[in-house]
């Protein structure tokens, strides 16, 4: 190019690959309670509701420049929200044109009648339509979340009683319908969180004691997840938005390590996830 005028040698460079978009929405889940989650990585990301929060979008952010990718990543949460609530409250500030989004449900669906996949497929199907009113081709993804084991090993509760599977795939099972009327694909974290158990790797019941040599997958109030389990759930969606293999990010994987996790203990989380993917949540069964 040295014999040709400047402004034309610099049209004829390629031109530089915008960065994708990627949108969270979703509450406590999505955000990180009860776990440094919450803070870590918030440089990363960007909080359209000013909070600093970093949570899964930011150890999703971290996960991506770690592979080589280059990701906008932005989130709106709130605790203890349905998708109903962040489109009628939020709907001003998330309605834009994203190239992704990931959307998560309240953890019992319908907070007022558990189980109940009713409500979730009527409101995924409306808050896709709103993404897809600034940028029809935009990929969503739905996260299918864990079983709670607050209603599985105590009493009087929804799920009380049932296997440590059966919530997560009755979440499953209505997120699949959600995301076929809303044309989304399907994380299975919680199904990766059973997987974890079935492989070992997790313990199953925190009501019983935690064995030393598995890792505790839930927080204190057997609720929302530990470290662990949000560090699991950032895998799962990283792996099924990107389709990059979680197994690249190695043990050493950076934010695993600020989290204090062994390399043995990281290995396992990224075989969970892999395995949940591939199996498309089989091994959590």
């Amino acid at each position: 190019m040295r014999n040709l005028p400047l402004a034309l040698s610099l049209a004829l460079l390629p031109s530089p690959v915008a960065a994708k978009t990627i949108l969270f929405v979703g509450n406590s889940f999505t955000f990180g309670a009860n776990s440094p989650v919450r803070v870590l990585n918030a440089d990363r990301v960007t909080d359209l509701n000013g909070e600093a929060i970093g949570g899964v979008p930011g150890l999703f952010s971290r996960f991506a420049q770690e592979s080589g990718l280059d990701w906008q990543v932005s989130l709106e949460t709130s605790p203890g929200k349905t998708l109903g609530w962040h489109l009628a409250q939020r709907g001003g500030t998330i309605g834009r044109a994203w190239d992704h989004v990931v959307l998560q449900q309240y953890s019992t669906l319908d907070p007022d009648r558990p189980g109940d996949a009713a409500t979730t497929i009527a409101e995924a199907d409306r808050i896709a339509a709103l993404f897809r009113r600034f940028n029809p081709r935009v990929a969503l993804t739905m996260t299918a979340t864990w079983t709670r084991p607050d209603l599985v090993f105590l009493a009087g509760r929804r799920w009380s009683g049932t296997p440590v599977a059966a919530m997560a795939g009755d979440l499953r099972r209505a997120t699949d319908r959600a995301a076929a009327r809303a044309r989304a694909d399907v994380a299975p974290v919680g199904q990766a969180f059973t997987c974890a158990i079935n492989s070992g790797a997790a313990d199953a019941n925190p009501y019983d004691g935690i064995d030393y040599s598995r890792m505790p997958l839930w927080s204190y109030d057997q609720y929302h997840a530990s470290s662990y389990g949000y560090y699991l759930e950032a895998l799962v969606v990283f792996a099924r938005v990107t389709g990059i293999d979680p197994r690249t990010l190695g043990a050493a994987e950076g934010a695993a390590g600020d989290l204090g996790f062994s390399q043995a203990e990281t290995a396992a989380l990224q075989e969970a996830a892999h395995a949940a993917i591939a199996t498309d949540g089989a091994c959590g069964r």
